[in-house]
């Protein structure tokens, strides 16, 4: 994993790992517009996530394709995720409920763990891996004290993660049904400030 962001996350008391960053109107462009993120890493050197409703035009097939990993039945159907703007080149698996352990990993929750060793791509390929999973290229990263001065700034909505909103609910859908978790409809959210 990535070591710029190993820290002793229990001495923050607002550590947002596993948790949703919900785009505000005012993130308009990018990867990051009308965006969710899931956070598995936070404090006091930065935080790093992964964007779970990005899709790449790519397939899960044409990613073990690439690496030469034999398959044995047709993932076209699912969808690449852009993970962030970081490291767009490297993989990263989010996955729950497995009992097996891979390579490089790190658990953000008893429930929810990520991966970024080639070995768990091998074990989806031949359905001897998580069946909850959700394959992305690259990251979103902050520095120490980036991601709260965007809170700061009201460019986020956070709330706790859930992981049927990742691995159950329709990539499109993502968005929508985490903010429907606040009762928050997205689409009502104006990017302009109120004055009184």
């Amino acid at each position: 994993m990535h070591r710029r962001f190993t820290t002793n996350i229990a001495k923050s008391g607002d550590c947002l790992r596993n948790h949703f960053l919900l785009a505000m109107p005012q993130l308009s462009e990018g990867i990051f517009s009308q965006s969710i993120t899931y956070i598995c890493e936070h404090g006091e050197g930065g935080a790093m996530g992964i964007v779970i409703n990005r899709p790449l035009d790519l397939s899960v097939s044409a990613i073990f394709e690439h690496l030469g990993i034999s398959t044995q039945r047709d993932f076209s159907h699912l969808q690449v995720m852009a993970g962030g703007p970081v490291d767009m080149d490297h993989g990263f698996v989010l996955h729950r409920r497995c009992d097996r352990t891979w390579k490089a990993s790190m658990k953000v929750t008893p429930e929810i763990t990520l991966t970024t060793s080639r070995d768990i791509l091998s074990a989806i390929a031949t359905d001897d891996g998580p069946s909850d999973h959700l394959i992305a290229l690259g990251f979103a990263g902050w520095a120490a004290g980036q991601l709260e001065q965007e809170l700061a700034e009201n460019s986020w909505i956070t709330l706790p993660g859930d992981s049927e909103v990742i691995f159950s609910t329709a990539c499109d859908k993502r968005l929508s049904a985490a903010a429907a978790l606040l009762g928050i409809d997205m689409n009502l959210i104006s990017s302009q400030a109120g004055h009184a």
